[in-house]
């Protein structure tokens, strides 16, 4: 179904099925540019020493995929879809974690999180490099522009995201126009956002207590601020302060979280995942090169490759291994990563566009695939020995309900 834009005797169309795959996933693809940009600048990403082994692990769950894949299809009509097996779901594979509660140490999570932003981060390159075909280079030229205009309004400290967001709209037209694929427009717009607070704790807090002092020297016993304007502007300037000690890029992020998770991906997923039932019916529609590729690639592949890097990584004295874990842990993580749901259909839809027959056996896979290593990695996590900083926690609750009337006399404040 097309759905046009027109003002004048400009018109843009697009079917539905583009403007989700293009527009709905621009605003996806900006939340992921924004959480690597506070990976990188104050998460799991900004210390080197803790850095290295997600990052090799990503590099390692990207390749060998990649590679396994190629060895399914190589030559083939089908050696186009290489990157699908490369991606990882993060939100499905943070959901699995979750559902084992403290039995993971957090700092595992937080690995598997550096992971799988490093990984989206290698998706993104290989869309923007590998599956753009024409490029128009006067949209191209035009879009350079509009990258140099958002980082001049960074320059001159404009903090309003809707500046950056609209500029970031008129990148997005003109990246499609480019033949570039327009969804790396969110990510742009998400590394052009500022990421510092205009103030810092102290001044907050110097901010904060002179406003509190006017607000009272102005407030009268029955006053209604409605009814007063300088209590109300002094409410105001308070609202604006607490904006200001947050930075744009912590508000924007914030903000998206939910519409995205509960509306783009959703509407994304029924839009694209779609897999005729006889799929799953006869073994030549599973037991193809294309499927067999994919579930490889994001099943084992992703296995080897995470684990693999990590190992050599730890074995050379690069990293550390996350707090508390070892390398059972690693490897449920290394299988959560095989679920590729999102990015993986969204690459498979760019690299066989054009062929109905391969793009099912590429969605069947992946589905399958992903089915198989969310239940493996969940399994594998869930025997594996609970953390110590749980542990630590349990036998404190124990001790303190042992303690008696006599033990909570000598120690109230533990036990408030």
């Amino acid at each position: 179904m097309p759905i046009s834009l027109s003002a004048g005797e400009w018109e843009f169309s697009l079917s539905l099925h583009h403007w989700i795959n293009d527009g709905l996933m621009a605003i996806f693809f900006f939340l992921v540019g924004l959480e690597l940009k506070r990976e990188f600048m104050v998460g799991e990403l900004s210390d080197l020493r803790q850095a290295v082994l997600p990052v090799m692990a990503a590099i390692g769950g990207m390749v060998v995929p990649a590679l396994i894949y190629g060895a399914f299809n190589s030559g083939g009509e089908a050696e186009r879809g290489w990157g699908i097996p490369m991606a990882t779901d993060i939100a499905f594979a943070v959901g699995c974690i979750a559902l084992l509660g403290n039995r993971v140490p957090r700092a595992v999570v937080t690995f598997l999180v550096a992971l799988a932003i490093v990984d989206d981060l290698g998706a993104i390159l290989v869309i923007a490099i590998w599956y753009t075909e024409q490029v128009n280079l006067t949209a191209l030229i035009a879009s350079g522009c509009l990258v140099v205009i958002m980082w001049l309004l960074k320059a001159a400290g404009v903090r309003r995201s809707p500046a950056y967001v609209f500029v970031g709209v008129l990148l997005w037209y003109e990246l499609y126009l480019a033949g570039v694929h327009a969804t790396i427009a969110g990510v742009i717009t998400a590394m052009a956002l500022p990421a510092k607070p205009k103030y810092d704790p102290v001044a907050f807090s110097t901010f904060v207590k002179d406003i509190i002092r006017s607000f009272d020297r102005c407030f009268r016993p029955g006053d209604k601020i409605i009814a007063n304007d300088a209590l109300r502007a002094r409410v105001m300037a308070l609202g604006n302060g607490v904006n200001l000690a947050q930075s744009p890029l912590q508000r924007m992020e914030t903000r998206l979280h939910t519409p995205v998770g509960f509306l783009v991906i959703p509407i994304f997923a029924l839009a694209n995942a779609g897999i005729p039932f006889d799929s799953f019916t006869s073994t030549t529609a599973v037991i193809n090169p294309v499927t067999l590729g994919v579930i490889a690639g994001l099943v084992i592949g992703k296995l080897v490759g995470i684990v693999g890097a990590t190992w050599i990584g730890w074995k050379l004295g690069w990293g550390k291994l996350p707090k508390s874990a070892n390398f059972q842990h690693i490897v449920g993580v290394a299988l959560l990563g095989g679920i590729g749901f999102t990015m993986s259909i969204f690459i498979a839809e760019l690299a066989f566009s054009t062929q109905a027959d391969l793009l099912i056996q590429a969605k069947a896979g992946i589905l399958l695939a992903s089915v198989i290593a969310g239940i493996a990695g969940f399994l594998v996590l869930r025997s594996a020995p609970v953390s110590e900083e749980f542990e630590g926690v349990h036998l404190e609750v124990e001790d303190e309900e042992g303690l008696g009337e006599s033990a909570a006399d000598e120690h109230p404040g533990k036990h408030s």
